[in-house]
């Protein structure tokens, strides 16, 4: 194969320096001197064939002087013809070469490379980056990282690949101990990139007789660490690269791993967290954050909005003692290492290369996952770690451990628990010189942008191994150096929520190097992709990959699994804002579901509330609960009455909960700011007259409590007629002449502001005169609709509540959101309802509307569960057996 090859044209300053790889002589820069050989002759465009034999490369030996780096030169130590049809390829036919380039230091350990040649070339070439501590052969064949699930790998395309070992070998991509010899560490620290790129710029061209049309890098971890290492010292020689979740703070990455270690290990391991202590937190995070973005799918993406809640999560996470009480709680040594994991690592007694001043911090309060099925790491299996850090112990402490050990004491017995990452004394000399070894924290691009350099970089902002607020620190470091003009032609930066270190609960395909190419080759700048989620349990939902500061928000309809149901935005709302908070002190009145008439008290100035109890069968009227309330999330607050979260929603509606007269937990509560009142003469209930379904629960003898479902009428005089179906004794739709009934009437108490109820006999027409007290009725106004409340005080075994909701058609979607539950037993819960499928403390259940009633939902197929919305508010009751739940709901 000896025919002349095509050689397109090329951007000059690329070209010379591609071309003069070829020529001898030493020298330093971005090429070595020498003569650049003479250029082939132009040609039409790929595919391009070899010029040589594959077998023709074998054995070929490159001097020192043919590297841009010291070395002790190069050799081609296999060249093998891989047919297409070879066992096991789906490559296509190439060129394999593997060599070896020789260390300047004969005892330093050589660096290994790998080098794919295509017969059918497309005239470019792609070098990829390693992992970890590397010391494992990166032989160009593999797929790229995050890409579309059936895309083939680059060489199949008729790319030549190629890469290399970062200059040492082992069996494990966490050991450190090459790190203790110094060429292998400067290898490590990106020139065997620069040595591994020369060796194969001069392969290629010798097999195909030209320069590649274009050269890419694409790394992942440390590989994305590598790309930006290379383009911010070598920047002629790559014409765009990929950066995925890049360790490109290496050395704050390992100081930040001592100081979790520290956390987790100090006072024998009292800071540790074992893996239900773990999910505790992630779990809390999720109850929390998961909401904020729009959509409960199980991806954090309001990331920023979350982190305003870490003071509130870590509060309701706290054993009240402050010392270990059981994995449902933290003591205050393991918050504090929470605290650790989660904030930024200050380095105040020095700096970094490149004037670094901090680590970022994980986002484990915002989603990040170590523990669970979403990762392969975590926090160890055991309070005292090892020395040397084994697999027993905290995945980042492992690396940080080998970083202490080999790469600054270089002793492979120190104790790293007594380095100190912030204030490293004697060894903050070697800590600044590792770190101008190892990291690629160098702001100024200019050199790779003004020649058209193009850069990709994506991180996860779940990520447990690699902090992205390190990549974002790095990114607007950027920006502030060349400026945002130069950046926006030039660079993007995607952040992907829910997205850990190729884990997590959202890991993104998309065709990144179909982007890049895109952008170098024909002007077209990446906007907002869309990816496709590659997790086994939501595999195939999509999202939008937003540019850093932008997040994915849920539009408000259509599938949450659909990227075109998402807007990239960049607000960042406080969560403990609550628009419906009231701006002064309010009272509102309502009743609980124990049937007793209250009016709660709210101050927002001091967040004090008192509940007055107003009428009851338990307890004296007149009692008084006082207490304050702390946020917790949008609009919801803890409260002193057993556990009962006080939420507050549009139209002046209040949920909570006030401690029963006897016993604990709390009695669910709903009030309103506004309520109905009938003070004229006549008296007139045109405004709130309907007819209506009602839910609620019914207490009997011992306080046994069922559920209980209706239908009734409110009439303009003020009577009402309650309605059981015959058969269920539940729904039905409205009948005057319905044989299981109750009858009655309404008159407005002024002094309590609320309706005295009594019942009148059911076989005799209506009246509003004589009857049996039997309780009262708060007629709550949400924005001007009438809500009726009815608090059934018939005896001290005859109690309970019930919640009225126009009986008219409930359409799919009219109800959709996210709702703050309180449910008998002191239950504060979390319910999600998106059209046809209702999301009840983690249970899914579908929905079907208008069943058996217009305006009753029924959730679940055994039809024993229905729930009623009117205004923002939803009424749930089970079967009306013993074990019934019945809650309330306001829409967030």
């Amino acid at each position: 194969m000896t025919a002349p090859r095509p050689f397109p044209a090329r951007p000059l300053p690329l070209l010379l320096a591609l071309a003069a790889l070829a020529g001898c002589g030493g020298g330093d820069g971005d090429s070595p001197a020498g003569n650049p050989p003479g250029e082939p002759p132009a040609a039409s465009g790929p595919p391009y064939a070899p010029a040589l034999a594959c077998a023709s490369l074998a054995a070929r030996g490159f001097s020192p002087g043919q590297l841009t780096l010291p070395s002790g030169g190069a050799s081609v130590s296999e060249a093998v013809d891989v047919a297409a049809d070879a066992e096991g390829n789906n490559l296509g036919a190439y060129c394999r070469i593997r060599g070896v380039i020789k260390p300047v230091n004969a005892s330093s350990p050589d660096i290994n490379f790998a080098l794919n040649l295509p017969l059918r070339w497309n005239g470019k070439t792609i070098h990829f980056g390693g992992g970890g501590f590397n010391g494992r052969l990166i032989d160009g064949t593999e797929t790229i990282r995050f890409g579309p699930a059936d895309k083939p790998a680059p060489l199949a395309l008729g790319y030549a690949t190629y890469g290399d070992d970062s200059g040492h070998q082992s069996g494990s991509i966490t050991d450190g101990k090459f790190a203790a010899d110094d060429e292998a560490l400067a290898n490590y620290g990106g020139q065997s990139l620069k040595k591994t790129r020369d060796i194969a710029a001069q392969l290629v061209q010798a097999y195909y007789d030209m320069v590649p049309r274009h050269a890419y890098f694409l790394g992942t971890s440390t590989g994305g660490r590598d790309a930006l290492a290379h383009i911010q010292r070598w920047p002629m020689d790559y014409d765009g690269v990929i950066a995925n979740e890049p360790a490109l703070n290496y050395s704050g990455t390992r100081l930040s791993n001592v100081a979790l270690g520290r956390a987790l290990y100090a006072n024998g391991g009292a800071g540790w967290l074992n893996v239900a202590k773990t999910l505790m937190v992630q779990n809390t995070v999720k109850q929390a954050c998961d909401k904020l973005d729009g959509a409960v799918d199980g991806i954090i993406s309001n990331v920023e909005s979350c982190r305003l809640l870490n003071a509130a999560n870590l509060a309701a996470m706290r054993c009240p003692s402050g010392t270990d009480e059981g994995d449902h709680c933290l003591s205050a040594a393991q918050l504090a290492t929470i605290r650790t994991l989660e904030a930024p690592l200050e380095f105040s007694a020095y700096r970094l290369a490149n004037d670094v001043a901090r680590a970022g911090g994980y986002n484990i309060l915002e989603g990040a996952l170590v523990a669970g099925p979403y990762t392969s790491r975590d926090l160890g299996s055991r309070r005292a770690p090892g020395n040397p850090a084994t697999s027993a112990d905290a995945n980042m402490y492992v690396t940080g451990d080998q970083w202490v050990k080999y790469f600054v004491t270089r002793s492979a017995t120190f104790d790293t628990l007594g380095f100190d990452p912030q204030n490293p004394g004697s060894y903050t000399a070697r800590v600044q010189a590792v770190s101008a070894i190892t990291d690629a924290t160098d702001p100024d691009l200019r050199p790779f942008l003004s020649r058209g350099g193009k850069l990709i970089m994506l991180h996860g902002l779940a990520d447990e191994v690699i902090s992205p607020n390190s990549t974002i620190d790095y990114y607007e470091r950027v920006v502030a150096t060349v400026g945002r003009e130069a950046v926006d032609k030039g660079v993007r930066f995607y952040t992907v929520p829910g997205m850990g270190h190729g884990t997590g609960v959202f890991i993104p395909n998309w065709d990144s190097l179909a982007a890049l190419e895109g952008w170098v080759e024909q002007g077209l700048p990446p906007g907002t992709p869309v990816a496709a989620d590659a997790v086994a349990g939501t595999y195939g939902r999509t999202r939008p990959l937003c540019q850093h500061p932008a997040w994915p928000k849920y539009r408000g309809s259509g599938s949450l699994d659909a990227a075109v149901n998402y807007s990239c935005v960049q607000e960042t709302g406080d969560p403990l804002a609550c628009p419906n908070l009231p701006a002064v002190a309010t009272r509102y009145k309502g009743g609980n579901t124990q049937g007793e008439e209250l009016t709660v008290t709210v101050d927002p100035g001091s967040m004090r509330y008192t509940v007055t109890i107003d009428a009851s069968m338990q307890r004296a009227a007149g009692t008084v609960r006082e207490g304050s309330l702390r946020a917790q999330s949008t609009c919801t607050y803890a409260s002193d009455e057993g556990g009962a979260a006080y939420a507050f929603a549009a139209g002046g509606v209040l949920q909570g909960g006030v401690l029963p007269a006897s016993g604990g937990g709390f009695v669910p509560l709903l009030a309103f700011a506004t309520t109905f009142e009938n003070t004229g003469s006549p008296t007139v209930f045109n405004p709130v007259a309907d007819i209506y379904n009602l839910i609620g629960v019914h207490h009997g003898a011992g306080g046994t409590p069922s559920a209980y479902k209706a239908s009734g009428r409110l009439r303009n005089a003020g009577t009402f007629q309650l309605c059981l179906d015959p058969v269920t004794g539940g729904f039905m739709t409205y009948d005057a002449a319905c044989t299981s009934t109750a009858k009655g009437y309404i008159v407005y108490n002024a002094g309590r502001g609320a309706f005295d109820l009594l019942t009148t006999p059911s076989a005799n027409p209506a009246t509003t005169t004589g009857g049996t007290p039997a309780g009262s009725m708060v007629i709550g106004l949400v924005n001007g609709n009438a809500v009726p409340l009815q608090l059934v005080r018939e005896s001290a075994s005859s109690y309970g509540l019930r919640l009225y909701a126009p009986q008219q058609s409930l359409a799919s979607g009219a109800a959709d959101g996210v709702y703050a539950v309180a449910g008998t037993g002191g239950r504060s819960l979390e319910a999600t309802l998106s059209g046809a499928t209702l999301d009840l403390d983690g249970g899914t259940v579908a929905v079907a509307y208008d069943t058996p009633v217009p305006g009753v939902a029924q959730a679940g197929a055994s039809g024993a569960n229905h729930f009623l919305f009117t205004h923002g508010i939803l009424g749930y009751a089970s079967s009306t057996g013993s074990t019934a739940i019945f809650a309330t709901g306001v829409r967030h």
